[in-house]
């Protein structure tokens, strides 16, 4: 049995082999998929809640979102801005979430990301 990646390592690592059972676990890959809208808006976006993300994601792909911020959190991808909103979803009655923004270790991993796909764009 291999060892399963972190968030931090699947986003550090540009080129990555998919393999075809991974791709057949769905829930791992509809997670996988979130995590990386996530952390792809946090580039975009000095600071968002889960409000901004669930306009951007289909519906099956909400059920992932708290276990995707959750890993970026842990994986030291983002953090919390200190800052609340309410809650746009009808179901919460509009309780506070947090607002999240990448740390710097998401923007280096960010950074790498990009130059991988410069170099192999040249």
């Amino acid at each position: 049995m291999t060892r399963r990646l972190t968030v931090a390592e699947r986003l550090a690592t540009a080129e990555k082999d998919v393999l075809l059972e991974d791709i057949a676990d769905q829930s791992d890959w509809d997670r996988f998929l979130v995590e990386q809208a996530v952390f792809h808006y946090g580039q975009l976006t000095p600071a968002f809640s889960c409000n901004d993300l669930r306009n951007l994601l289909p519906v099956m792909g909400h059920g992932f979102l708290g276990a995707a911020i959750n890993g970026l959190r842990r994986g030291g991808i983002i953090e919390r801005t200190g800052d609340m909103v309410p809650s746009t979803q009808k179901n919460t009655h509009a309780h506070g979430i947090h607002v999240w923004r990448l740390t710097g270790r998401g923007h280096e991993i960010a950074a790498k990301r990009q130059a991988a796909r410069a170099e192999q764009a040249a």
